[in-house]
């Protein structure tokens, strides 16, 4: 474990339930290889996508992504708190739960995601990664965060998105962990805006829109040593699964808040019920009661 990437005390037999109805296994099976072959096909694409314009290239991106979780039986709902007008580089900081995050971001908000260097020198997903804007960063080790922050806060300067789970890890969604600071620090030096989102999963007889706090993941919940083939085939077998994605307001990035307390006011509005009107307060008193702390210099 490093101060970079937590890890969750979630694990598959605590976690990834599923208590609802369940899909017969034929159906299951071919859903499954549809979801696969979706995604195999957007993989596919990616180096003719990048030759469009950005305007088509979003609208592709958005609705590849959309069908995605459909493909593996999740209903999607999506509600946006605040429209969306970010007109240069902008921080997408979310929750982390299962997989599904990725496509679930990118039909929303597509931007250019962090992820760890590891992922580059996978065979197939690591060049086509690479190629779709990934920003690799090298989690493991506390001497490469300086030139991370650099990095991200270098595509946000010129106007890019950039996508990132601050948990550092996924979480079952009973709780979540505290969002790292520092990608926060690279919103600060470029001046871009914050944009939190909350994902949420459940079921058809759960997941209504007064449910105010989520029931946990279940069988979405990607967590601990799950393997991905495990975490594919429960999500296929379970019927009835949704998933919510609130685009929540803006967070402007105001130069009174040092990163530690900018990422308290995105968690508490990501996680704690009534975040988004609470969350300024929050991190404000969090902050007074902590002021040493933020005496660290990076």
């Amino acid at each position: 474990m490093s101060l970079w990437l937590p890890v969750a005390p979630c694990t598959p037999a605590g976690c990834a339930r599923h208590s609802g109805a369940v899909r017969a296994s034929l159906p299951a099976a071919l859903m499954l290889l549809a979801g696969c072959g979706l995604v195999m096909l957007g993989v596919a694409c990616v180096p003719l996508v990048r030759l469009l314009g950005p305007a088509p290239r979003r609208r592709l991106t958005r609705r590849w992504a959309r069908a995605v979780p459909r493909a593996f039986g999740v209903r999607v709902t999506v509600r946006r708190h605040a429209p969306e007008t970010a007109t240069g580089g902008e921080l997408v900081v979310a929750n982390h739960i299962s997989w599904l995050d990725i496509p679930l971001i990118a039909s929303v908000l597509p931007g250019r995601m962090v992820a760890k260097s590891e992922i580059r020198r996978w065979p197939l997903l690591g060049p086509v990664a690479a190629l779709g804007g990934t920003l690799f960063i090298e989690r493991d080790r506390l001497r490469a965060l300086p030139a991370a922050v650099r990095a991200v806060a270098a595509a946000l300067r010129s106007g890019s998105r950039v996508v990132v789970f601050p948990e550092g890890s996924t979480w079952c969604g009973r709780d979540g962990g505290a969002f790292r600071p520092a990608v926060f620090q690279a919103a600060i030096d470029a001046g871009a805006t914050v944009r939190p989102v909350r994902i949420a999963y459940g079921t058809v007889e759960h997941h209504t829109a007064e449910h105010r706090s989520p029931p946990a993941a279940g069988a979405v919940a990607f967590v601990g040593t799950d393997p991905l083939a495990v975490s594919l085939w429960r999500v296929v077998r379970a019927a009835g699964l949704t998933a919510r994605i609130d685009v929540l307001a803006p967070i402007p990035v105001d130069g009174e808040d040092g990163r530690r307390a900018l990422a308290r006011r995105a968690r508490a509005a990501v996680l704690e019920p009534g975040g988004v009107l609470r969350s300024r307060q929050t991190a404000v008193a969090s902050d007074r009661a902590n002021r040493p702390a933020e005496s660290v210099h990076h």
